[in-house]
C-alpha cells in the first residue's frame, strides 16, 4: 500500500504550503478546459469549414486533456500533440482564408502554451528538450505541406512552446533550489544545536573532574591513612583499606585521561579551583562595575544545610551567565540576584520552556536573577530563543543536578531565570 501511494504522481504546486497555491492549477486547467471546448468547435466549424462531427472529436481531444495535464502534463501532452497535428492535416483538406492561422489556430496555441507551462514545471530538461525538438520538427515538417503559404506566424507554436518550456523549467529549477536551501538551513541549524549541546557538556564535564578528583583524593587519603588514624586494625581490614586507596588512585587515573578526551586545544586556564556559591558575591560586584546596578542577597541560614560543589558550582554558571546577558542584552538594566535554600511544595513553574528535571520534596538551593527593562532599548532583542551557548548551558547544567529551571521575558520588559538544585543526594541525578 505504502509504495503504491509513493509511486502515486502529485499534482502540481502540491507542496505549497497555501491551499490557494495548491489549487490554482486545476483553477486554470478548468478555466481552459472550459473556454476551448466550445470556442475549438465553433472556430473550426465557422471560420475554417471543417466538418462539425470531427471539429467536436478535435476540440475535445486537444482541450480535455488539460485536465491531466495538472496531474500527468507529459500524458496530456501525447494526445494533445497528437491531436494539433491531426487538426492540422484536417485543416489540409478545407478551403479556408489565408488570414486565418495555419498550421495550428489560435486556440490550440493558447492551451498548447498551457500544457508547456505544465511540462515545464513538472519535467526535467531532457524531457524538455525532446519535447520542444519534437514540436518544432513537426511544426517546420507541416510548413512544407500544400498550404496557404508559409511564414513566420506558422512557428508560433514552436516560439510560444519553447517560452513556455523555458519558463515552467526555470521556475521549477528555482523552487527545488529554494526547497534544498531550507532543507539545508535546517539540517545546519539541527546540527548547530547539537554541537552546542555536545560543547557545553563537554565543558560542565571538565569543571566537574575538579569536583570528583577532590572527593577521590580525600578517599585515597582517608584509606592509605586508615591503619595509624585507627588502632589494631585487623590484617583483612587493613588490607582492604590499601585495596581501597589502590582503586582511587587508578581511578584518579583514568580521570585524567578522560579530561584529556574532552579537553581540547581552544580550553585553556580550567586547572584552578572551580567557583562557588562563596564567589557569587563577587561576581555580582564585578558586574555592577560595569555599570549595571546589581543588588545580591546571599544564602540566609537554614539548619547548615550543606551545599555540594556540584550544586554550587552550576549555580555560580547560572549567575555568570545570566549576568552577561544582561549586561549584553540590557545594558544598565538594575538586576537582583538571589539565593535561597528552601524546601518547596511545588518546582518551579517553567511554562516558559524550562527543563524540568525533579520533583518537590528535599531541601533546595533557589537561584534567581531579575532584571528590569534597560533604561534605553538595547540594539538587539532579549536572548529568550534559547538558540546560544548561554541558555544551552543553563538548562544541562539544571538537568545534570536534577533540578528545574524558568527563563523568559518579564511583562514590563525585563528578563527572569529561576533554577532551583537539589542539595539532598537522593535528588541529585
Amino acid at each position: 500500500m505504502t509504495s503504491v501511494e509513493e509511486e502515486r504522481p502529485r499534482a502540481l504546486l502540491a507542496g505549497a504550503s497555501r491551499r490557494w497555491v495548491r489549487m490554482l492549477p486545476w483553477a486554470v486547467a478548468f478555466v481552459l478546459c472550459v473556454a476551448l471546448l466550445p470556442t475549438t468547435i465553433v472556430v473550426l466549424t465557422a471560420d475554417y469549414g471543417l466538418n462539425g462531427g470531427l471539429a467536436s472529436g478535435l476540440a475535445v481531444a486537444q482541450a480535455a486533456p488539460l485536465l491531466l495535464a495538472v496531474v500527468r502534463p507529459l500524458h496530456a501532452w501525447y494526445v494533445v500533440f497528437a491531436a494539433d497535428v491531426a487538426g492540422a492535416l484536417a485543416l489540409l483538406t478545407v478551403d479556408f482564408e489565408e488570414r486565418l492561422l495555419w498550421p495550428f489556430p489560435p486556440m490550440e496555441l493558447v492551451g498548447y502554451v498551457g500544457l508547456c507551462l505544465a511540462l515545464g514545471l513538472r519535467e526535467r530538461r531532457r524531457t524538455l528538450v525532446l519535447v520542444w525538438l519534437v514540436t518544432a520538427a513537426a511544426n517546420v515538417g507541416l510548413e512544407f505541406a500544400p498550404s496557404h503559404g508559409a511564414g513566420a506566424k506558422g512557428l508560433l507554436l514552436t516560439i510560444l512552446g519553447g517560452v513556455a518550456l523555458l519558463l515552467g523549467g526555470v521556475l521549477r529549477e528555482r523552487y527545488e533550489v529554494q526547497r534544498r536551501l531550507v532543507e539545508q538551513e535546517t539540517i545546519s541549524e539541527a546540527e548547530r544545536g547539537r554541537r552546542t549541546l555536545l560543547e557545553e557538556r563537554a565543558r560542565i564535564a571538565r569543571e566537574l573532574h575538579d569536583v570528583v578528583a577532590h572527593h577521590m583524593s580525600v578517599i585515597t587519603v582517608q584509606a592509605d591513612t586508615a591503619e595509624y588514624r585507627l588502632a589494631a586494625l585487623p590484617p583483612d581490614v587493613r588490607q582492604e583499606f590499601t585495596s581501597i586507596a589502590a582503586t582511587a588512585r587508578e581511578s584518579l587515573g583514568e580521570m585524567r585521561r578522560l579530561l584529556g578526551v574532552l579537553r581540547n586545544e581552544e580550553a585553556h586556564g580550567e586547572l584552578v579551583p572551580q567557583p562557588g556559591l562563596a564567589q557569587i558575591g563577587q561576581l555580582a560586584e564585578a558586574t555592577a562595575r560595569t555599570g549595571a546596578p546589581v543588588d545580591f542577597t546571599p544564602c540566609g541560614t537554614s539548619g547548615g544545610v550543606e551545599v555540594p560543589e556540584a550544586v554550587g558550582l552550576s549555580a555560580y554558571r547560572i549567575v555568570q551567565e545570566a549576568l552577561a546577558n544582561v549586561v549584553r542584552h540590557a545594558p544598565g538594566a538594575r538586576t537582583q540576584v538571589s539565593l535561597s535554600v528552601s524546601d518547596p511544595v511545588d518546582p518551579v513553574d517553567d511554562g516558559d520552556g524550562g527543563d524540568d528535571g525533579g520533583e518537590g520534596g528535599g531541601a533546595r538551593l533557589t537561584v534567581l536573577v531579575v532584571n528590569e527593562p534597560p533604561p534605553e532599548p538595547p540594539a538587539g532583542p532579549l536572548e529568550v530563543g534559547g538558540t546560544g551557548h548561554g541558555l544551552v548551558g543553563m538548562r544541562e547544567r539544571v538537568r545534570l543536578v536534577g533540578g528545574t529551571l524558568d527563563v523568559g521575558p518579564l511583562p514590563d520588559g525585563g528578563f527572569r531565570v529561576a533554577a532551583q538544585l537539589p542539595l539532598t543526594e537522593k535528588d541529585i541525578t
